[in-house]
């Protein structure tokens, strides 16, 4: 099954670009940066590993290493043409085994922002490579993505999406401040959502409840 069959499948009508939140109905928005309270989140020693704990705490507990993963990443190119000599270097720095590579599929398109997209010639490339959890070096990817605002490096700059197909879920950590998460069904998100409750983003805390305390 194609990522674009899947999507249609189980999540009819989702454009697979961020906020996913604030795109479908059952969702979860959790904080990963916590401020000390200091003037500069630059200046706080504990800050990232503590964005790093969460994002790895929450990727593992929804991708069990057996769940089949479509690991997306999306490029837009502006014209310029470079984007696209970068995209390997994200798979093959985070893809243990170069053999899966083989399996690495991409989908060319209309840029996913369209409203950004008056004059029709910016172009979103997606790749997409069905894998395991087992397949990845998950964690110094995630530790990457939430470096992209922070002036660290290494850093993954691209958006990137974790779309499980065994789990009919999407993880998206967007950078050092939060992550998305939804789910094809409530049942699918629950434990997560009771595991992790403190670590919800207050802002979006009152939609999340009530969606969670339907009965």
């Amino acid at each position: 099954m194609s990522l674009q069959q899947f999507m249609n499948k189980q999540f009819p009508g989702l454009e697979l670009r961020q906020p996913l939140f604030y795109s479908w109905p059952v969702g979860i928005r959790f904080k990963l940066g916590v401020s000390d309270g200091s003037d500069s989140i630059h200046e706080q020693t504990a800050y990232l590993p503590g964005v790093y704990e969460r994002a790895i705490s929450l990727f593992e507990a929804l991708h069990a290493p057996e769940d089949k993963i479509y690991f997306v990443v999306d490029v837009h190119e502006f014209g310029s043409g470079h984007a696209l000599r970068r995209k390997l270097n994200v798979f093959a720095k985070y893809v243990k085994t170069r053999s899966v590579l083989y399996r690495l599929q991409q989908d060319t398109r209309l840029f996913v922002y369209p409203e950004d997209n008056e004059d029709g010639t910016y172009r979103t490339h997606r790749f997409s490579l069905r894998c395991q959890r087992s397949d990845l070096r998950y964690e110094a990817l995630l530790k990457a993505i939430g470096h992209q605002d922070m002036g660290r490096r290494p850093m993954v700059d691209d958006l990137v999406y974790f779309v499980n197909e065994t789990k009919r879920t999407i993880f998206q950590v967007y950078d050092d401040r939060g992550c998305d998460l939804v789910g094809a069904e409530v049942d699918t998100l629950r434990s997560l959502y009771e595991q992790f409750n403190d670590w919800i983003l207050d802002y979006d805390r009152a939609e999340i409840d009530k969606v969670f305390d339907q009965k």
